[in-house]
Protein backbone atom coordinates (compact mmCIF):
# COMPACT_ATOMS: atom_id res chain seq x y z
CA UNK A 1 0.00 0.00 0.00
CA UNK A 2 2.85 2.64 1.16
CA UNK A 3 4.65 1.64 -2.34
CA UNK A 4 1.34 2.55 -4.17
CA UNK A 5 0.79 5.87 -2.42
CA UNK A 6 4.75 6.83 -3.09
CA UNK A 7 3.86 5.63 -6.84
CA UNK A 8 1.24 8.34 -6.95
CA UNK A 9 3.34 10.46 -5.34
CA UNK A 10 5.99 10.74 -7.82
CA UNK A 11 3.69 10.52 -10.45
CA UNK A 12 2.16 13.57 -9.11
CA UNK A 13 5.75 15.38 -9.01
CA UNK A 14 7.00 14.47 -12.69
CA UNK A 15 3.51 16.05 -14.11
CA UNK A 16 3.60 18.90 -12.15
CA UNK A 17 7.19 19.67 -12.14
CA UNK A 18 8.35 22.65 -13.77
CA UNK A 19 9.49 22.68 -17.68
CA UNK A 20 12.63 24.22 -18.77
CA UNK A 21 11.58 27.32 -21.21
CA UNK A 22 12.35 26.80 -24.68
CA UNK A 23 15.44 27.70 -26.04
CA UNK A 24 14.95 30.85 -27.99
CA UNK A 25 17.62 32.11 -30.94
CA UNK A 26 16.18 35.15 -31.91
CA UNK A 27 12.42 35.67 -32.80
CA UNK A 28 11.97 31.89 -33.44
CA UNK A 29 11.31 29.02 -30.77
CA UNK A 30 13.53 25.89 -30.50
CA UNK A 31 11.77 23.33 -29.53
CA UNK A 32 14.00 20.36 -27.79
CA UNK A 33 13.31 16.81 -27.32
CA UNK A 34 12.23 18.18 -23.86
CA UNK A 35 9.02 19.94 -25.31
CA UNK A 36 8.10 16.97 -27.88
CA UNK A 37 6.79 13.70 -27.32
CA UNK A 38 8.64 10.40 -28.45
CA UNK A 39 12.16 8.93 -29.44
CA UNK A 40 14.75 10.93 -30.59
CA UNK A 41 14.71 11.88 -34.03
CA UNK A 42 17.91 12.11 -36.48
CA UNK A 43 16.82 14.90 -39.27
CA UNK A 44 17.65 13.46 -42.86
CA UNK A 45 16.82 17.26 -44.19
CA UNK A 46 16.93 20.50 -41.50
CA UNK A 47 14.90 24.05 -42.73
CA UNK A 48 16.86 26.58 -41.32
CA UNK A 49 16.34 30.30 -40.61
CA UNK A 50 18.87 33.07 -41.28
CA UNK A 51 18.90 36.47 -41.21
CA UNK A 52 21.23 38.17 -43.89
CA UNK A 53 22.26 41.79 -41.97
CA UNK A 54 25.78 41.78 -43.43
CA UNK A 55 26.82 40.70 -47.04
CA UNK A 56 29.13 38.67 -44.82
CA UNK A 57 26.22 36.85 -43.07
CA UNK A 58 26.18 34.92 -46.31
CA UNK A 59 29.16 32.17 -45.68
CA UNK A 60 27.32 29.70 -43.32
CA UNK A 61 24.29 29.70 -45.54
CA UNK A 62 26.34 29.23 -48.42
CA UNK A 63 28.19 26.27 -46.10
CA UNK A 64 25.09 24.62 -45.26
CA UNK A 65 23.64 24.58 -48.93
CA UNK A 66 27.03 23.33 -50.03
CA UNK A 67 26.22 20.14 -47.49
CA UNK A 68 23.31 19.20 -49.16
CA UNK A 69 20.82 19.00 -45.98
CA UNK A 70 19.85 21.93 -45.17
CA UNK A 71 16.49 24.16 -47.02
CA UNK A 72 17.49 27.59 -46.00
CA UNK A 73 15.24 30.72 -45.13
CA UNK A 74 16.72 33.82 -45.14
CA UNK A 75 15.67 36.69 -44.13
CA UNK A 76 17.03 39.80 -46.16
CA UNK A 77 15.15 42.75 -44.64
CA UNK A 78 17.84 44.07 -42.29
CA UNK A 79 20.23 44.26 -45.81
CA UNK A 80 17.44 45.70 -47.75
CA UNK A 81 16.84 48.41 -45.46
CA UNK A 82 20.78 48.60 -45.27
CA UNK A 83 22.35 48.39 -48.10
CA UNK A 84 20.55 47.33 -51.55
CA UNK A 85 23.88 47.22 -53.27
CA UNK A 86 25.10 44.73 -51.00
CA UNK A 87 21.92 42.71 -51.42
CA UNK A 88 22.07 42.44 -54.77
CA UNK A 89 25.69 41.11 -54.61
CA UNK A 90 24.25 38.43 -51.88
CA UNK A 91 21.33 37.45 -54.23
CA UNK A 92 23.82 37.15 -56.91
CA UNK A 93 26.13 34.76 -55.09
CA UNK A 94 23.40 32.49 -53.13
CA UNK A 95 22.00 32.22 -57.11
CA UNK A 96 25.10 31.11 -58.71
CA UNK A 97 25.78 28.81 -55.44
CA UNK A 98 22.39 27.32 -56.11
CA UNK A 99 23.03 26.99 -60.44
CA UNK A 100 26.49 24.67 -59.02
CA UNK A 101 24.67 22.65 -56.66
CA UNK A 102 21.65 22.06 -58.63
CA UNK A 103 19.17 23.72 -56.18
CA UNK A 104 16.49 26.25 -56.36
CA UNK A 105 15.86 29.40 -54.98
CA UNK A 106 12.90 32.08 -54.46
CA UNK A 107 11.45 35.04 -53.02
CA UNK A 108 8.71 35.26 -51.28
CA UNK A 109 6.95 38.21 -49.65
CA UNK A 110 9.49 41.42 -49.77
CA UNK A 111 11.73 40.51 -47.39
CA UNK A 112 12.35 36.56 -47.28
CA UNK A 113 14.35 34.06 -49.75
CA UNK A 114 13.80 30.67 -49.86
CA UNK A 115 17.36 28.53 -50.87
CA UNK A 116 17.20 24.39 -51.61
CA UNK A 117 20.07 22.09 -52.21
CA UNK A 118 19.39 19.33 -55.16
CA UNK A 119 16.49 17.31 -54.13
CA UNK A 120 14.19 19.84 -53.41
CA UNK A 121 12.33 22.93 -55.48
CA UNK A 122 10.43 25.54 -54.90
CA UNK A 123 6.64 25.24 -56.64
CA UNK A 124 5.61 27.68 -58.28
CA UNK A 125 2.44 28.58 -59.38
CA UNK A 126 1.54 28.67 -63.39
CA UNK A 127 0.59 32.46 -62.73
CA UNK A 128 3.50 33.63 -60.99
CA UNK A 129 6.08 32.09 -63.52
CA UNK A 130 4.29 34.04 -66.09
CA UNK A 131 5.01 37.35 -67.03
CA UNK A 132 2.15 39.54 -67.22
CA UNK A 133 1.66 42.75 -69.69
CA UNK A 134 2.42 45.96 -67.91
CA UNK A 135 -0.68 47.41 -69.59
CA UNK A 136 -3.14 44.81 -67.94
CA UNK A 137 -6.53 45.98 -67.13
CA UNK A 138 -8.45 45.88 -63.57
CA UNK A 139 -10.81 43.66 -65.36
CA UNK A 140 -8.17 41.45 -66.04
CA UNK A 141 -6.57 41.44 -62.49
CA UNK A 142 -7.73 38.48 -60.10
CA UNK A 143 -7.61 38.39 -56.41
CA UNK A 144 -3.91 39.25 -55.21
CA UNK A 145 -1.28 36.34 -54.40
CA UNK A 146 1.51 36.37 -53.16
CA UNK A 147 3.85 35.54 -55.83
CA UNK A 148 7.31 33.66 -55.88
CA UNK A 149 9.75 35.87 -57.45
CA UNK A 150 12.24 33.84 -59.50
CA UNK A 151 16.45 34.63 -59.12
Amino acid sequence: MKETFLNIKNQFKRAFAKQPAPETEGEYVELGRETGAGPERTSKVSVRPFVMEDFEDIKPILNSLREGSTIALINIKPLKDKDLVELKRAINKLKKTCDAISGDIAGFGEDYIVATPEFASVFRSKESSEIRPAAETESEKSEPQEELETY
